[in-house]
């Protein structure tokens, strides 16, 4: 059995360059006494003590297991796990489980780590800085690690969706270096808004490019595995998930991201103009009504072709219907609605993680990859503006501008028998 440290009398002689030091030898000393107390109680008596003959409770102390680190948050430990014998069921520790070497937190540090881009080759120098000369960590730990997360994300891809009820998709691709060919594989991501206000990663589904095909697929596993249809899908207008919305979720409205039909619009014009031109389109989502929208959009128009750029007042005529989805819908919602940012935020972090790797040997596991990091990223997704609206969107109220239609006195019966087929579809 070890020395007990001594740095539980030392207090009052502790300087600053001792501090880490014995912080981190008082921790040990408490987890070691918690191991200690956790054997005492199993047979109800203390080290050496004779056990009562009367029902009395089996099992005796067989010393102390070989030093074993253990790594938390705070830095790296030794403790001694004590040994019980004659017990009519193995011993297992609450305080410490068998063949576990860190906590949880540490657990989570590492795809943290992952995700802000630290390669495989520096993740010991950079976690025994961390935590310690003495941490059972090294660049094989990611390695396993990998291994782990395509298993657990396996079944988190089967995973039933009965209870969820999406209010609001946006979806979007990752392309990522992954297998045997040249061109970039594409990670088909879903994420949902739901009526509770939270916003949570439901589908990362490898996929050929961005096809309607492909999203079709996506969209009928979440719906096999009971997704309820949502109210409203915002994108790309340039992908294929609107053919396949169509397709499995045809009462979904569709909203086109105005982040990218800005950037199109942009892209049209010469890079001295776009300046200018950016922040002219810019104040089209911004209107507070419809028809405002609609003024702002023929005032650019007449400015595009005036300065000949005819091809951005085209771009701004384009799913122009499919554009101003959002006025539909509550005013509070509006900023979560005119773009894919919801999305696109993740996949900035994201995209550290895949450009600082190298090629993927395979797909599948770079998608378990991406899966882990969107989780992580989902940890500090924030909720939705305005979440009591979000119940009545669910339930089918209508807006204008943003505001909610009150039904007219005669339809208020024919109002609520739209309410009960939302339910029930749900």
């Amino acid at each position: 059995m070890k020395n007990k440290s001594t740095t539980k009398d030392a207090g009052s002689s502790v300087s600053f360059e001792m501090l880490e030091g014995w912080v981190r030898g008082r921790i040990q000393d408490m987890i070691q006494d918690l191991l200690e107390q956790e054997v005492t109680e199993l047979p109800g008596r203390a080290k050496s003590e004779r056990r009562l003959p009367v029902d009395a409770p089996k099992g005796y102390r067989n010393g102390y297991g070989k030093p074993r680190k253990f790594t938390l948050s705070t830095g790296t430990v030794t403790v001694h796990r004590p040994r019980v014998r004659g017990l009519e069921q193995r011993f297992e520790s609450r305080v410490l489980p068998l063949f576990v070497r860190r906590t949880a937190e540490v657990g989570e540090l590492i795809p943290e780590l992952y995700l802000h881009g630290l390669a495989e080759g520096d993740f010991d120098l950079a976690l025994r800085g961390l935590l310690g000369e003495d941490a059972p960590l090294s660049a094989s730990t990611v390695a396993r690690l990998k291994d782990k997360w395509q298993g657990d994300y396996e079944a988190w891809n089967a995973r039933r969706l009965d209870e969820l009820e999406p209010v609001y998709l946006w979806v979007d691709g990752v392309y990522i270096k992954a297998g045997l060919e040249k061109q970039k594989a594409a990670v088909l991501v879903v994420i949902a808004g739901l009526k509770d206000g939270r916003k949570e990663v439901l589908a990362v589904t490898p996929g050929h490019r961005e096809s309607t095909p492909s999203w079709s697929e996506v969209l009928r596993d979440l719906r096999d595995r009971g997704l309820a249809p949502p109210c409203l899908v915002v994108g790309d207008g340039h992908l294929g998930i609107w053919g396949a919305l169509r397709n499995v979720f045809p009462e979904a409205e569709e909203q086109r991201c105005w982040n990218h039909k800005i950037m199109n619009a942009v892209d049209t014009q010469p890079k001295k103009q776009q300046p200018a031109a950016r922040k002219l389109l810019r104040q089209i989502p911004q209107a507070n009504t419809r028809r405002e929208a609609e003024k702002a959009t023929t005032s650019s128009q007449d400015w595009c072709r005036k300065e000949g750029f005819d091809k951005a007042a085209e771009t701004l005529d384009r799913d122009w219907e499919q554009m101003v989805t959002f006025y539909r819908f509550p005013k509070g919602h509006w900023k979560h609605l005119r773009t894919t940012t919801p999305v696109e935020s993740p996949f900035a972090a994201l995209r550290l993680r895949t450009d600082a790797a190298k090629r993927y040997k395979k797909v599948p596991r770079a998608t378990a990859v991406v899966w882990k990091m969107l989780l992580v990223a989902e940890k500090k997704f924030r909720r939705l503006d305005a979440p009591e609206m979000l119940a009545e969107v669910w339930h089918g109220t209508r807006f204008a501008d943003g505001i909610a239609i009150k039904p007219e006195p005669n339809r208020v019966q024919e109002a609520g028998a739209e309410h009960d087929t939302r339910e029930v579809a749900a």
